[in-house]
C-alpha cells in the first residue's frame, strides 16, 4: 500500500509529475539533514527537524512551486508572497528545465532561516 505522500506524487499529471518528482529527488539529495514528512496533506522537507520548504501545485497557474516557510525571511525578486504573512513561494514553469541555481541559492537561504 502505497503512502499518502506517494500517492501525491503518482497521482499528478505529466509534466508536473516528472518536474516534482525531479524536485522532490533534488532536496532530499541538498543536504542529509533534510527529511520528508507528510503534513497538512503536502509534502513538507524538515532541516533537522524543522520545517523549511514544501512542494505544492498553484491553484490559479497550475505550476509547481517550492514554499519556503520562512519566506519573509528571505529577500529574493522570484519569491511571491501573495496572500501569506509568512511564506513565500517560487512558482516553476513544468515545460523548462528547472533553474538549478536558482532553486539551490534559494534551498541554501531557507535553510539558514530555520
Amino acid at each position: 500500500m502505497l503512502s499518502d505522500i506517494n500517492k501525491y506524487f503518482i497521482l499528478q499529471d505529466e509534466p508536473i509529475k516528472s518536474y516534482l518528482h525531479f524536485l522532490r529527488e533534488h532536496i532530499l539529495d541538498f543536504n542529509t539533514n533534510i527529511t520528508e514528512v507528510w503534513r497538512y496533506g503536502m509534502p513538507f522537507y524538515n532541516y533537522k527537524g524543522k520545517r523549511f520548504c514544501y512542494l505544492w501545485i498553484h491553484k490559479k497557474y497550475k505550476q509547481p512551486y517550492i514554499g519556503i516557510v520562512n519566506g519573509n525571511q528571505i529577500d529574493h525578486p522570484d519569491l511571491i508572497q501573495e496572500n501569506r504573512s509568512r511564506m513565500k513561494i517560487l512558482l516553476l514553469d513544468p515545460t523548462k528545465d528547472v533553474p538549478m541555481k536558482k532553486v539551490n541559492l534559494i534551498l541554501k537561504t531557507a535553510i539558514a532561516t530555520v
